[in-house]
């Protein structure tokens, strides 16, 4: 069981709301301040100290209770297990997750040993975290970023900013990056400065954390039972890149249909490489405009699958179903009141 519950951060979708949420801070608190940070893409873990001592470290569970992961978490080197400051209590919250180049090494090994490929750095932290030897944790790689003090010593709860800056600086754990704000400007500043660097980080964000600065601060606006009081999180819309459709293949199913499959120059989203996304029928194709030699937008539908969204420079004609079936050579029809091309 938690000592201190480990609540989920509202999530909000529009810069107006996160201006919205400010100004009733600082209604209450007009001296509020503010930081702006990362939000990881991985999962959350708590650490606890005894007596300057790594004691556990748990899982966030179900907000009230969480596995123990102590042995794991002993093996990432970014968990500090002994502090310069024998504190007799401090317990910390930090995202676990994955770097790109960590994730990619370990699907090289898992598809070396036959085993089935992990969807993104983030199930593959989840997954690595959890596992029941320690050494295999090790050997795929995780990263420790803290962004919380949940409980601790008076001078690491009184600004969230020196608490970062106290732990990062004198006990060396690897703190989320931040920045301190105190106008409207300077947070959406921050917001937009993250989502700009966005593609050039080793890692995956999935929006950006506003946060009141005082502690004492946070209790004013609770969110609910679930939610941490004092804290939003802005969510990014869907990461998307451009590149080049090379081909369209065309497979045929067990029922003759005639499958389009785009195939253009690999990216990165979400923390995977695609090369590859679905085109479905000849309607979709139609609708989206494209044909090979364009300039698409690439996307990732909930994170997970990749999609086009658009041609940003056209080259040649929209791509057409063939009159001959790629496989047996025999003819091709579009079955009555479908989209579907059929052998």
């Amino acid at each position: 069981k938690h000592d201190v519950p480990m609540l989920s951060i509202q999530d909000v979708f529009t810069k107006d709301d996160v201006l919205k949420w400010t100004n009733e801070v600082r209604l209450k608190h007009p001296d509020a301040l503010f930081c702006v940070e990362q939000k990881i893409d991985g999962l959350s873990m708590s650490m606890r100290y005894t007596d300057g001592q790594i004691s556990m470290a748990e899982t966030r569970g179900d907000g009230e209770i969480g596995e123990n992961v102590t042995l794991n978490a002993l093996v990432i080197p970014d968990v500090v297990k002994n502090l310069c400051k024998k504190y007799p209590y401090l317990e910390v919250r930090g995202e676990v997750y994955m770097t790109h180049e960590d994730f990619d090494r370990t699907n090289e090994r898992q598809e070396l040993l036959g085993k089935k490929l992990f969807a993104n750095p983030r199930n593959c932290a989840a997954g690595t975290l959890r596992q029941l030897d320690p050494e295999i944790t090790k050997e795929r790689g995780l990263s420790v970023f803290v962004f919380n003090v949940q409980t601790g010593p008076d001078e690491l709860m009184v600004s969230h900013s020196d608490a970062m800056h106290i732990l990062g600086e004198c006990e060396k754990m690897k703190m989320v990056p931040g920045k301190l704000c105190s106008s409207n400007e300077e947070i959406i500043a921050e917001i937009d400065r993250i989502s700009e660097i966005r593609g050039q980080l080793d890692y995956d964000i999935d929006g950006a954390v506003v946060k009141i600065d005082q502690i004492t601060y946070r209790n004013d606006f609770p969110a609910g039972n679930k939610y941490s009081a004092g804290h939003i999180a802005y969510k990014y819309p869907p990461e998307e890149k451009e590149t080049v459709l090379t081909n369209i293949e065309l497979t045929v199913g067990r029922t003759g249909r005639i499958n389009p499959t785009a195939v253009f120059n690999p990216v990165r989203l979400c923390g995977t490489t695609v090369c590859r996304a679905t085109l479905h029928n000849q309607d979709y194709i139609d609708s989206l405009g494209i044909g090979i030699g364009d300039t698409v937008v690439v996307f990732k539908s909930g994170e997970i699958i990749p999609k086009i969204k658009e041609a940003s420079n056209h080259i040649g004609n929209v791509f057409k179903m063939p009159d001959i079936c790629p496989v047996c050579h025999s003819r091709v029809f579009r079955e009555p009141d479908t989209a579907d091309y059929k052998c």
